[in-house]
């Protein structure tokens, strides 16, 4: 039976390299709001011989990921894999100055989408699917203000499912990534030389062997 994995955040970056890594040994659904990204994702996939379901949707609107997993439920049944490397990078600023409209967008995609989306998806992993989040460390360091403390209250919230599903499963797992050249850095370290950071796709293939290993 074909495996099947989900990815939020697909359609760049990481989350893009690791749906075409997966590809040979699962189906793919996709889920971003780039359509475009999606179909150049969905074109590599098949250029690879495996295939992809695309899902253009927004992680912060309910209604769309209940009908998402309601869809995934109905044609398989079931998850084997979910990846979550979804994040909204807010602007670097000072602690007093973080726009409140940047605040609200990061709690929405980083914090309020993850934590509904655990509720929705863990269901379908059932006892012996995993879950897989991305850490990026930058609580505390100035600037990072919006972006630290939603990034760590979402691995915060991926740290207790973990340890509340420890014996029953599905298994959680936190990993950090190397540096990459993402949209994502781009924002925070702008003139930076991105030839020293780590590719996508190399570091999708490191990841992947001890997740999916687990």
């Amino acid at each position: 039976m074909t495996k099947i994995a989900l990815i939020t955040g697909a359609s760049r970056g990481l989350g893009a390299a690791l749906a075409r890594a997966l590809a040979p040994t699962h189906h793919i659904i996709a889920v971003a709001k780039t359509v475009g990204a999606l179909e150049e994702l969905d074109d590599a996939i098949q250029t690879a011989g495996g295939a992809a379901t695309l899902a253009p949707m927004d992680i912060t609107v309910d209604a769309a990921m209940q009908q998402l997993c309601r869809g995934v439920f109905d044609r398989w049944g079931k998850l084997d894999l979910w990846l979550h490397p979804a994040i909204h990078a807010a602007p670097l600023a000072p602690a007093g100055h973080i726009g409140p409209k940047d605040l609200t967008k990061s709690i929405a995609i980083n914090i309020e989408a993850t934590a509904r989306l655990i509720a929705y998806v863990s269901p379908l992993l059932g006892h012996d699917g995993r879950a897989v989040f991305f850490d990026d460390p930058r609580a505390g360091q100035q600037f990072f203000g919006a972006y630290g403390a939603t990034k760590a209250a979402q691995i915060a919230l991926a740290r207790s499912w973990q340890a509340e599903s420890a014996r029953t499963g599905p298994l959680v797992q936190i990993v950090t990534p190397k540096p990459m050249p993402t949209a994502t850095r781009a924002r925070f370290y702008p003139g930076e030389d991105r030839s020293k950071l780590a590719d996508p796709m190399a570091e999708a293939t490191r990841l992947l062997p001890g997740i999916l290993a687990g």
